[in-house]
């Protein structure tokens, strides 16, 4: 699936800058370390990082490992994940990113994500158990389509099951004290 050196290192750089300085801006929000002025900064970014992705995908469909290497489509594949404030171009993107499974040139995980993000994000349970919420008592699991066959789906696409998946996010996110002062967050990226 993977290719020793993508068609555009160019856009490649692009998307595993952006995507880094965005993790490292989520960070600082988790934590609540941003005050009002780069709370607005923030969102701004995200836009941004949202017009620049719809811009790739609009000329090259999905930036897969092909285009862009496994680096820069994981990149891009964050972005898109993180673009909640812009639903029907995340549901555009799940659906270009399928296309790229399909073709092999994008990890299934990374579908599974993003198409379980956008079920979340339009108050639909998830399929695959991916996506959590952080609220003052904890790590929660966002509702799920039959909960017990779950771990049956998950490992289909080759996650691990979904405790193991859960106490790992607890795990991440146990350095960082309680989110007693926390707003209730949508966790995304996590098996």
């Amino acid at each position: 699936m993977t290719v020793a050196e993508p068609l555009r290192p160019d856009l490649a750089r692009e998307l595993i800058d952006r995507a880094t300085k965005a993790a490292a801006r989520r960070a600082k929000r988790l934590r609540n370390q941003l005050d009002a002025v780069q709370l607005g900064q923030d969102r701004h970014a995200d836009h941004a990082d949202t017009k620049v992705l719809r811009r790739v995908l609009a000329e090259h469909d999905w930036p897969g490992h092909r285009l862009v290497g496994a680096e820069a489509a994981r990149a891009a594949w964050s972005l898109a994940l993180h673009a909640d404030d812009d639903a029907d171009f995340q549901r555009a993107a799940t659906t270009l990113l399928e296309r790229a499974v399909q073709d092999g040139d994008a990890r299934v995980q990374h579908w599974a994500h993003l198409y379980d993000r956008t079920l979340v994000n339009s108050g639909r349970p998830q399929e695959f158990g991916t996506q959590q919420v952080l609220t003052a008592t904890g790590v929660e699991l966002c509702p799920v389509r039959a909960p017990d066959s779950l771990d049956q789906r998950r490992a289909s696409i080759g996650l691990p099951p979904i405790a193991a998946a859960l106490n790992t996010v607890r795990q991440r996110l146990a350095p960082h004290g309680h989110a007693d002062d926390a707003p209730t967050v949508v966790l995304a990226g996590v098996a």
